[in-house]
């Protein structure tokens, strides 16, 4: 399966930076506001909570243009029928998935280097979450940012989808897209606006 045409708008899930309770409305909002990918990223939630955030999320993009991926777990993704799967640097190897797993139909990488980045477009990425451009708002980062330069270099040298990760603003949205990016990803850029449908429109307004 390849992502929606047009630029891609990936809205990453951290729980622990909202109220409690509020993640699932979240995320519903952000499916009706029509955003391309949500990304279940809860790597300390337990299954079964796991599962019913995951199961609920493909019930309510059912129809619509909304695609969840599951961040890590493959066995999550499959039993819920989520569209896809994200592989970040803790994951199994992306070669391994469809090798010798069953694997969704979305399989995006973690990559922070044009070498990893064609490693995961040679392993079958569909497409590669690439961090970070900028310093990152939500969390720290070990790899120092890799600007729009290398962003260009990157996309120019992969044919799989990069979108642009870490330290996305609006107003930074327009020159990842022409710096390359296929489109960009972010919790703060989607859980930091006081309307996540507004955020997402003017994206648009920009980019489409």
């Amino acid at each position: 399966m390849s992502l929606a045409e047009g630029f891609v708008l990936c809205y990453i899930t951290d729980r622990t930076t909202l109220p409690q309770g509020e993640i699932s409305v979240r995320v519903k909002e952000a499916i009706e506001a029509g955003v391309s990918l949500v990304q279940i990223r809860e790597k300390d939630m337990g299954t079964r909570e796991l599962l019913g955030l995951a199961g609920n999320a493909v019930r309510w993009a059912f129809g619509r243009a909304t695609k969840i991926v599951v961040n890590d777990r493959l066995d999550v993704a499959l039993v819920t029928g989520a569209q896809g799967v994200h592989l970040g640097r803790e994951s199994a190897p992306p070669g391994a998935v469809g090798t010798h797993f069953s694997r969704p139909q979305l399989m995006g990488v973690s990559c922070s280097s044009l070498e990893e980045a064609q490693s995961a477009e040679k392993a079958g990425a569909d497409y590669i979450l690439l961090a970070p451009i900028f310093k990152p708002f939500s969390k720290a980062s070990s790899c120092p940012p890799l600007g729009l330069e290398r962003l260009q270099e990157i996309s120019r040298k992969t044919t799989v989808p990069i979108l642009a990760l870490g330290g996305i603003t609006l107003e930074r949205v327009p020159s990842c897209r022409e710096a390359g990016a296929s489109g960009v990803g972010g919790i703060s850029l989607f859980q930091g606006c006081p309307s996540l449908k507004q955020c997402v429109a003017e994206i648009r307004a920009l980019c489409n």
